[in-house]
């Protein structure tokens, strides 16, 4: 039975996509790469396709971090501090559960991420709910706000 992992998405079958891995033995997080040559202007954030999926068991979490490189060599943070990626994302109808890093240029010159470039880290955890829990049985249909439309 497959519990938790990561898929190509089918449209990004032809861009030579990497799955994220751990880069040691006792790495906690996985390494999402860049699937292609990207440049983010000064101040501006860009959404950055890494060209996967991932699925998880029902009480579980992928939580997306930026690799401490980031910031020290190219002056670039996650806009959203932490991604959080839910079950219910993978295979939604909007996006297929595309994974995309929101990257921050907080330098006042253009930094470029090479193609195959690690940009981010993704853990996966276990989380707990709220005894009295009223969350409505929504479909999710895709990613960034849309749940909260």
């Amino acid at each position: 039975m497959r519990q938790r992992g990561f898929e190509i998405c089918t449209k990004f079958m032809e861009h030579q996509v990497h799955l994220p891995k751990r880069s040691t033995t006792h790495s906690a997080g996985y390494d999402f790469e860049c699937i292609e040559k990207i440049i983010i202007l000064p101040h501006q954030v860009a959404q950055v396709s890494t060209g996967v999926k991932a699925y998880m068991l029902d009480d579980e979490v992928l939580k997306i971090f930026p690799r401490s490189s980031m910031s020290f060599k190219k002056h670039l943070v996650l806009a959203n501090s932490v991604g959080i990626i839910d079950k219910d994302y993978y295979n939604n109808e909007t996006n297929e559960g595309h994974i995309q890093i929101l990257l921050l240029n907080t330098s006042d010159e253009n930094v470029t991420i090479e193609k195959h470039e690690r940009i981010a880290q993704g853990i996966f955890e276990k989380y707990l709910v709220a005894d009295v829990d009223d969350s409505l049985p929504i479909k999710r249909l895709g990613g960034f706000g849309s749940t909260g439309k």
